[in-house]
């Protein structure tokens, strides 16, 4: 891996951010009993260090409850393989500059068995060496929902090797619920957790060792 490809763990023009925290994670002694044990429940199940997401949504409990009732519908129940699925988040996260889901996905993309070095190569996008013919369609669908807010018919016709009508929404669903939530974590300013920090610098390590 060259110097540029380890540099590159940076998007051109770097995260978007507001310059501050405008919507800040919910602090615990604001919370109540009720929305302190819905968290745990939410980091016990998921398994995810995000409790910087959960405790944001809190302010609005009518929103919260929404997105607890369709996300985990893609991840982590979707029907798609888990490797896709991440690969696609990681894919969506990093074309809109959102950090903090960038980062939430590197680390839940380790976990569903995508290498350090796949994920650090997500940022080079479908020309990268090493890819499958399914990883780069996938991949040219993230790039062009994200541009053109569709799917071109060659890269469609080249998923159609993989995916049936069903298949086929529940990928357009999960591109589209993670462009619109890398939006409102740009949006807010949301933070990343303390642990999601340690996995970001351990992949940066793992790109330094790989040159």
């Amino acid at each position: 891996m060259s110097t540029s490809f380890k540099q590159a763990l940076i998007p051109p023009g770097g995260w978007q951010n507001p310059g501050r925290v405008r919507i800040p994670p919910l602090d615990t002694k604001q919370a109540s009993l009720k929305q302190r044990l819905l968290l745990g429940t939410i980091e016990r199940v998921g398994k995810l260090n995000a409790a910087n997401l959960w405790r944001m949504l809190m302010h609005n409990g009518r929103m919260l409850r929404g997105v607890l009732m369709f996300a985990p519908n893609l991840m982590p129940f979707g029907e798609l393989e888990r490797r896709d699925t991440e690969l696609v988040i990681l894919r969506v996260g990093w074309n809109c500059r959102a950090r903090y889901e960038w980062g939430q996905h590197v680390d839940i993309g380790l976990r569903a068995g995508l290498t350090a070095e796949e994920i650090a190569r997500v940022t080079q996008g479908p020309d990268a060496t090493g890819w499958s013919a399914k990883q780069v369609s996938l991949l040219k669908a993230c790039d062009e929902f994200h541009k053109d807010r569709m799917v071109s018919e060659p890269t469609w016709q080249a998923l159609s090797s993989y995916f049936n009508s069903h298949l086929f929404l529940e990928l357009l669903m999960l591109i589209g619920f993670y462009e619109g939530l890398a939006g409102v974590l740009n949006t807010t300013g949301l933070p990343l957790d303390a642990p999601l920090e340690k996995v970001l610098a351990d992949l940066h390590n793992h790109a330094a060792k790989l040159e």
